[in-house]
């Protein structure tokens, strides 16, 4: 099913007569070509974007309900992240004023309401000690909730990069539509989504701990970090997000140069390797690196040492193998 359709079927059972009923779609009616898909992908959202601003039209005309608090479901990963200080100042409004959007809620059985729409505004009312608030209540097919609910707040400016990331990976799961279709469906340039899409590089350890503050990490410096992970630096990348997120102070900026610092030499000074009072040579070790280096007078016996270097080697091996 593409995309439109599912935004199609998330509206075609709320506020509709039974009379209302569409024909079935023809069987593999959708174009095989990208082109085709792209442009019949578009028709579809515009179609269903239609459909919804349709459906809202309706619930405005629908007396909202007061439901309880206590009967509300919340789904895990559905509520909108607010930083504490947006959060904070939704809470103050609604201590003050009335509720000017009511939330959207799905009848569940054993008269409990699973919420749609206004996670936040539920929890402020928790918060605040609030026992109802006022709710639309709309028969709307389970599965198709959450497609609905992530694309209609695809673009919102509230959004952060990060969690713009994670709702175009659900789009295209959802879809199948390429970067490339989804780019051009949302009016987006290529080189935009590309580094939204640039979070999908980091390591899945540093998606986690970005997963708790969205909001610290945007996408440019996203990409610089997803490309110091692909050049092997994934621990330095891990460091960098973690400090990201437990410091405030941390910027993006300090994140990527901290993961792009070279790692330190760990070196010690050569030893000097003596005959008597004269110098025959001086060992060294830097980064997995030993070398000798014969004086002058000595240099001539360089290969005969490196025979017995490599022979000394050879034997402490299988001495340890014996072992």
């Amino acid at each position: 099913m593409g995309i439109g359709d599912r935004l199609l079927a998330k509206t075609a059972n709320v506020g509709a007569k039974p009379t209302d009923a569409s024909p079935p779609r023809p069987v593999n009616s959708e174009p095989r070509t990208s082109p085709g898909r792209l442009m019949d992908a578009q028709n579809r959202i515009n179609s269903a974007q239609a459909r919804i601003k349709e459906l809202e039209a309706q619930l405005e005309d629908k007396a909202a309900l007061e439901v309880s608090i206590d009967s509300l479901v919340e789904i895990s990963g559905r509520r909108r992240k607010l930083t504490p200080e947006q959060y904070q100042e939704l809470k103050n409004n609604l201590a003050l004023h009335a509720l000017a959007t009511p939330i959207l809620v799905r009848p569940l059985p054993d008269d409990r309401f699973e919420i749609v729409a206004g996670h936040n505004r539920v929890a402020a009312y928790r918060d605040l000690g609030r026992r109802t608030i006022r709710a639309n209540i709309a028969s709307i097919e389970e599965g198709e909730i959450e497609f609905a609910a992530f694309f209609s707040n695809l673009l919102s400016p509230s959004l952060t990069d990060f969690e713009k990331y994670w709702n175009f990976k659900r789009l295209q799961e959802l879809s199948g539509l390429s970067r490339a279709e989804i780019s051009e469906s949302a009016g987006l340039s290529k080189s935009h989504v590309t580094r939204i899409f640039s979070f999908d590089a980091l390591p899945d350890v540093a998606k986690a701990a970005l997963a708790e503050k969205p909001e610290r990490l945007g996408s440019n410096a996203a990409q610089k970090l997803a490309a110091l992970t692909e050049a092997g630096k994934a621990e330095k990348v891990i460091e960098a997000v973690r400090r990201l997120v437990d410091d405030e102070s941390f910027t993006q900026d300090r994140a990527v140069a901290f993961a792009t610092e070279k790692q330190r030499t760990v070196s010690t000074a050569p030893t000097v390797i003596r005959s008597g009072k004269r110098k025959v040579c001086e060992v060294s070790a830097r980064n997995g690196v030993v070398g000798v280096r014969f004086f002058e007078r000595d240099a001539s016996d360089a290969q005969e040492w490196a025979q017995r270097i490599t022979e000394f080697i050879n034997k402490s091996l299988s001495d340890s193998t014996g072992d």
